[in-house]
């Protein structure tokens, strides 16, 4: 059994909405870097698909560059969080200011 390129599309673009959406409406910073990591996942599934249906390998060393460039994201947004959670005991996106220069 295969699956179509049109079922990795579908799959992938709705994961994507979903992050997107998660993005645009929460306030808490947390659940906005996993909404992006989330489109990040889903951009990986559309490059793996899509690589395996054209039989080669450039999806997939692009779709690990991307997971690795996203590891280092979330390192540094956490750092980011975990220090303005410190600073201002409060992780409303909203009433961040802290960084205003």
């Amino acid at each position: 059994m295969t699956l179509g390129s049109e079922f990795v599309l579908i799959i992938s673009a709705t994961i994507f909405c979903i992050g997107a959406v998660g993005f645009l409406i929460r306030k808490n910073p947390l659940i906005m870097l996993m909404s992006v990591e989330l489109m990040l996942n889903s951009v990986n599934f559309l490059l793996i698909g899509y690589s395996s249906f054209l039989k080669s390998l450039d999806g997939q060393i692009f779709a690990l560059v991307i997971m690795t460039v996203a590891a280092a994201e979330v390192v540094v947004g956490l750092a980011i969080i975990l220090t303005i959670f410190r600073t201002r005991h409060d992780l409303n996106v909203d009433h961040i200011n802290v960084l205003k220069g």
